[in-house]
């Protein structure tokens, strides 16, 4: 059992919390007691008249295995994850959010490319809605792809304790799969006494890798099985919500491509050869034909260092077909997201300093500058350019239209998900090319990386890292496009 419920390795988890063990031998553990995997609840629009109601409140949820208590959780409408919202590309998202929390809070629509008064962070955008209270969101969605929604109030407790849920927006062309599956991928700290989610207050958290739980869930639901048949190609939408872990992810019995990062189709599908970083916030849309045989066992295995979990296991129970088919075709593009006239971009940069081991001499904090304990005694350890916490003054000021580059150096000892508000960026890489569009960059310690965007969406637009602890503790800025 764990010293702590602030203890934050998962190899102090309890055994049957990792009941289903892969290495390279093979499955190592059976898999008795695996919890079938449910479908989410979907909400569709336009159903009713009026705006569908996004209820934020309190609820319990079965985390632990069988026999240990429910957990109290945050949820909309009462579900872990909330209810899948699924809506055509080009088509109109109306929710109001009924807030029956003891707490302020919003939804940020992730992702999506979203009128600036719709993305939900309070202090920029709108007001923080207060208990009792409501906010009607209403925007158009031109993007398809696989995308969340989340509170973005007090998000490194408020998310933690639940509130996120898909957003998937279909194209009009779909790809050719036999089912469309949304995996949400998600870690909690639980009290292995209690079975309750642990304290917000461990500043370990906040000062080095951010808060990492003791119990990795898909869609809700620990040690996740689905069925599956052989030759069977499945749609597998990743979405990563937790508030720091980085999944690393590998195909056992399946084989595909990558077809999309964070809701953008790439240019062409890459085979999935080695296994996949996901970052917090990150998503992945995976295509894969399942070939295992009937009678055995697929896997999307989860690795903890050297040893591999499955985070969801596939029961192969008969044949689909006789053979596979022909790789997938790209999925189609988005309109107008090109990334051009890079040599008369604006140029910016932006430096991350801060946390255990390393810290900063000095930095900004409410308009003095401070040495590292002092901000570390009010709960900021990291900065951005030289900032603890939202600046009064944008990183920088564009014209709408205008192409940006910002360059980005990591002057920490940790790993950070820079995630944009508003936008997708693509890498700029070594020899000019550009990577692949993505609203969430994964920075290790010590990296500098170069990211350019056309500066399209008007408003003022959050830039932070999506480790939540590192925003909270200051890693958080924005940009501001001109109208």
């Amino acid at each position: 059992m764990p010293a702590s419920p602030g203890t934050v390795n998962w190899l102090s988890t309890p055994a049957e919390w990792n009941a289903v063990m892969i290495s390279r031998r093979g499955l190592l553990r059976g898999t008795a007691g695996l919890a079938t995997l449910p479908l989410l609840p979907r909400s569709l629009q336009a159903q009713a008249e009026g705006p569908q109601l996004l209820e934020a409140r309190p609820a319990q949820a079965q985390i632990a295995p069988e026999g240990y208590p429910k957990t109290d959780v945050w949820s909309y409408g009462g579900a872990l994850p909330g209810a899948e919202i699924r809506v055509a590309q080009g088509s109109r998202l109306t929710r109001k959010l009924v807030n029956s929390l003891p707490a302020p809070t919003s939804v940020h629509w992730h992702g999506i490319r979203i009128d600036n008064a719709m993305d939900g962070v309070p202090g920029v955008t709108q007001k923080a809605v207060q208990p009792g209270e409501t906010f009607l969101y209403d925007f158009d969605v031109k993007d398809a792809g696989t995308y969340w929604y989340h509170s973005h109030n007090q998000s490194f407790e408020q998310v933690a304790r639940g509130l996120h849920g898909p957003l998937i927006v279909e194209e009009s062309d779909p790809p050719d799969v036999d089912r469309d599956e949304v995996l949400v991928l998600d870690d909690f700290r639980l009290d292995p006494e209690t079975g309750q989610i642990a304290s917000f207050e461990n500043m370990h958290d906040f000062s080095h890798g951010g808060r990492v739980g003791n119990i990795a869930v898909t869609n809700g639901v620990f040690n996740a099985t689905l069925t599956a048949e052989q030759n069977e190609r499945l749609r597998l939408r990743l979405i990563n919500v937790a508030n720091a872990k980085i999944f690393e992810l590998e195909l056992r019995g399946l084989e595909g491509w990558v077809v999309a990062l964070d809701g953008m189709p790439l240019d062409s599908p890459i085979r999935i050869s080695e296994r996949l970083l996901l970052a917090p916030a990150q998503r992945a849309d995976l295509i894969v034909d399942v070939t295992a045989e009937p009678g055995a066992e697929a896997h999307l295995v989860r690795f903890e260092g050297d040893e591999g979990y499955s985070q969801v296991l596939f029961s192969v129970r008969e044949k689909a077909s006789d053979s596979r088919r022909d790789p997938p075709l790209p999925l189609p593009p988005n309109p107008d997201m090109a990334v051009t006239d890079l040599d008369d971009a604006m140029q910016s940069q932006l430096r991350m300093e801060g946390g255990a081991m390393r810290g900063f001499a000095s930095a900004h904090m409410n308009g003095r500058e401070v040495g590292f304990r002092e901000a570390a005694q009010s709960g900021k350890f990291w900065a951005l350019n030289g900032t603890l916490g939202m600046p009064d003054a944008p990183l920088f000021v564009a014209e709408r239209g205008q192409t940006v580059r910002v360059m980005m150096q990591n002057d920490t000892v940790f790993p950070h998900a820079m995630h944009l508000h508003g936008h997708h960026f693509r890498e700029v890489l070594p020899g000019g090319g550009l990577g692949p569009l993505r609203d969430t960059l994964l920075m290790f310690a010590d990296e500098r990386r170069e990211i350019a965007f056309v500066a399209h969406n008007p408003g003022d637009w959050v830039f932070h890292c999506h480790m939540l602890t590192h925003a909270a503790s200051g890693m958080m800025t924005r940009i501001k496009v001109l109208a």
